[in-house]
């Protein structure tokens, strides 16, 4: 690759770089404004990411528009930490999302989930008390829960949806209990349950209550949470290639800048 060529390709990439980089830390601080406490526990990482990205594209774009060597070699071993660190993320995202499925229910379209299907990480995390309350909490505020009955006006309808894993686990008791549907958010608990579960006793029809406290409720979020992961890691493969191609040009851009200094000294 050229001496020029390397140098302008790295610095338009970093100066596009820049730019997604502050759109990154202004919806950051959008949402760090306008979310609840759930999603603002999302903003700090956000930000934080944004400025680490738009700190190295500044280093990059500086050294490929002086030619500066050492800046260069300062933008690839933070690139190359970044690489690394991605992988090793990736690979223990694909580790920990290689267990836990849904269950199929006859007569229902959608599936219900078991807590331990699901890895020994996910399980630590949220069967952690502190955890747990706080994903309760958004669970409670989400009305994720209060809304089927509005979604589903028929019991028909809302046996034949297909229910997301945290609704399914959360707004309504395990279908091994036995409770007769009322309607989407309300169940006759007057029946004897003809399961031992103790999900069966921790459900409740009120809305602060539900099935928040249940195996199955924790099972609906662990696949969410899965789910999640999964796409994230696969985003990061993406980004890990697209990454390896910049630090291949960026070392190119290095070597020529390398160059250019010699051959002026």
């Amino acid at each position: 690759m050229g001496v020029g060529t390397s140098t302008f390709i790295i610095k338009w990439i970093n100066f596009i770089t820049m730019l997604l980089a502050i759109a990154v830390i202004v919806f950051g601080m959008w949402m760090s404004n306008h979310h609840d406490g759930c999603r603002k526990s999302l903003t700090v990482p956000m930000i934080g990411l944004g400025a680490f990205i738009f700190f190295i594209s500044v280093i990059g774009f500086i050294g490929a528009l002086k030619r500066s060597s050492i800046l260069l070699w300062i933008y690839l071993i933070m690139l190359c930490f970044i690489l690394v660190g991605i992988l090793i993320f990736t690979v223990l995202a694909f580790i920990v999302t290689n267990n836990g499925s849904g269950h199929s229910v006859a007569g229902l379209r959608y599936k219900e989930y078991q807590l331990q299907d699901y890895s020994s990480w996910f399980l630590k995390q949220i069967n952690n008390s502190h955890n747990w309350e706080h994903l309760r909490g958004c669970l409670v505020k989400s009305e994720d829960c209060s809304i089927l009955s509005k979604k589903y006006k028929t019991l028909k309808q809302y046996k034949s949806a297909k229910l997301t894993p945290i609704e399914a686990g959360c707004c309504g008791p395990p279908s091994e209990c036995g409770y007769p549907a009322v309607n989407a958010s309300y169940y006759d608990l007057t029946f004897h349950p003809i399961s031992s579960n103790i999900d069966c006793k921790l459900y409740k029809n009120s809305r602060a209550i539900k099935c928040y406290d249940c195996d199955s409720c924790k099972a609906g979020v662990a696949q969410y949470m899965k789910t999640e992961w999964r796409v994230v890691a696969i985003f990061n493969v993406a980004l890990f290639l697209v990454l390896s191609i910049i630090y291949f040009v960026g070392c190119c851009a290095r070597r020529s800048a390398a160059r250019n200094q010699h051959s002026k000294a």
